[in-house]
C-alpha cells in the first residue's frame, strides 16, 4: 500500500489536493528521458515520439545516470516533480543496444515497467517518410493483431505491452469523434523470431499510417493509407510486474460518475431504449366502445326488464294479512289489492 502523507501546513494541503486522484482523470503526461549512453537511433525515436505525443509530453535532452531496473528512485522523483505518470527512458550499451523502457506511475511510485529493444536494421525514423504528419492533439486510432496480446496465459510480456501502448497513445477522454480527426493510426503486431541459441523472441511490429480520403463519387469518400513513420520492430526484454494491491487501487473507479441503472430500461443492440412500464389491474366496465347497430339493446329486452323490474318492487301478502284485511273490509274499509302476473 501507499504511504499516506499528511500536510503539516495549509499551503502543503493545497499541493497535496491537487496530486489527490479526481472522478474525471486529466490526461496522462509522458516525460521522455535519455541515459547518459544513448545512439543516434534512440535519441531520433524519443523526438519523433514525443512529436506524436504532443502537447501532453515533455522532452528532456540533458543525459542522466539512471538504471531503470536496478534503482527507479530518480525516475520517480520526475515523474513527481513533472506530474508526469508515464516515462519512457532511452539508453544503449553493449549488452542491450538501443533499448526504450517505458514506465507507468502511480501515486508517484513506479508501477510497472517493460523494456523494448530497437531492431537497427528495420527501424525508420519520421524524417525518411515523405508526406504530411498529422496536426498536434489528434489521437490516433489503434489496432492489435495476435491472439498472444488477448490470452495473457501465453506470455505476460504481450499483455503487458498491449496495456502500456493503449496507455501510451490514448490520450484524453472523449464523448464525441469528429470523422476529420480521424488521421492516423497505429497497428502493433505480435510475432517471434528465432535468437542464436535455439529460443525465440516476442516481438511486437509497430507501424504507423496516415489516413487519407479521396473522392469515390458517392456520398461516402474513399479511404485510403500511406505509411507516415516511425517504423519500429521492438524485442520485448525484461519485464517489472505491478503489485498486486497496488494495481488494485490503481483501478480503483470514483463512486458517482457511472449513470445508475435505471429500472426497466434497457439498450438493444442497435441502441435503442426499450423501457418496460408495468399497468395495475384495468376497470373494461367503463371503457367506450365504437357505437354500432349491433350493439345497441332491443325494445324487447327493455320491456322484459321493466317487468321484472316491477315484478320485484310488489309485496307480497301472507294468509294471516289476508284475513286482517276481510275484517277491515267487513267494516267496511276498501282495500285494493294488487294484481298478480
Amino acid at each position: 500500500m501507499l504511504r499516506e502523507i499528511k500536510p503539516k501546513n495549509a499551503r502543503s494541503a493545497r499541493a497535496l489536493a491537487k496530486r489527490a486522484p479526481l472522478p474525471h482523470e486529466n490526461p496522462k503526461t509522458t516525460l521522455f528521458l535519455r541515459s547518459t549512453s544513448s545512439s543516434s537511433l534512440i535519441n531520433s525515436l524519443l523526438t519523433d515520439l514525443h512529436s506524436l505525443k504532443r502537447p501532453h509530453s515533455i522532452r528532456f535532452t540533458k543525459k542522466n545516470a539512471i538504471h531503470p531496473f536496478e534503482d527507479a528512485s530518480s525516475l520517480e522523483f520526475f515523474s513527481q516533480k513533472n506530474d508526469a505518470s508515464l516515462l519512457c527512458f532511452g539508453s544503449h550499451s553493449k549488452k542491450r543496444p538501443h533499448c526504450l523502457t517505458f514506465v507507468r506511475c502511480y501515486g508517484g511510485r513506479i508501477l510497472d515497467m517493460l523494456e523494448c529493444g530497437v531492431v537497427q536494421e528495420t527501424a525508420r525514423v519520421l524524417s525518411q517518410f515523405k508526406g504530411a504528419k498529422p496536426r498536434v492533439g489528434v489521437k490516433p486510432l489503434l489496432s492489435f493483431s495476435g491472439t498472444q496480446f488477448e490470452d495473457p496465459s501465453e506470455g505476460g510480456k504481450f499483455a503487458l505491452a498491449k496495456s502500456m501502448f493503449l496507455d501510451f497513445f490514448r490520450g484524453g477522454e472523449t464523448k464525441e469523434i469528429d470523422v476529420e480527426g480521424l488521421q492516423w493510426m497505429i497497428n502493433l503486431s505480435a510475432g517471434e523470431e528465432e535468437d542464436g541459441l535455439g529460443g525465440k523472441r516476442e516481438m511486437v511490429y509497430m507501424r504507423c499510417w496516415r489516413l487519407v480520403t479521396k473522392r469515390s463519387g458517392q456520398k461516402l469518400p474513399r479511404v485510403e493509407v500511406e505509411e507516415m513513420g516511425p517504423r519500429v520492430d521492438f524485442r520485448l526484454g525484461r519485464v517489472r510486474d505491478a503489485d498486486g494491491s497496488v494495481m488494485k487501487e490503481a483501478m480503483k473507479k470514483a463512486k458517482g460518475i457511472e449513470p445508475r441503472a435505471k429500472k426497466n430500461v434497457e439498450t438493444d443492440i442497435v441502441g435503442d431504449k426499450i423501457g418496460r412500464v408495468h399497468l395495475g389491474r384495468q376497470d373494461l366496465s367503463d371503457l367506450q366502445t365504437r357505437k354500432m347497430k349491433g350493439l345497441k339493446r332491443g325494445r324487447d329486452t327493455d320491456i322484459e326488464e321493466e317487468d321484472e323490474s316491477e315484478v320485484g318492487d310488489l309485496d307480497f301478502v301472507s294468509a294471516g294479512d289476508e284475513e286482517e284485511m276481510d275484517d277491515e273490509s267487513d267494516a267496511g274499509v276498501d282495500i285494493k289489492r294488487p294484481r298478480l302476473v
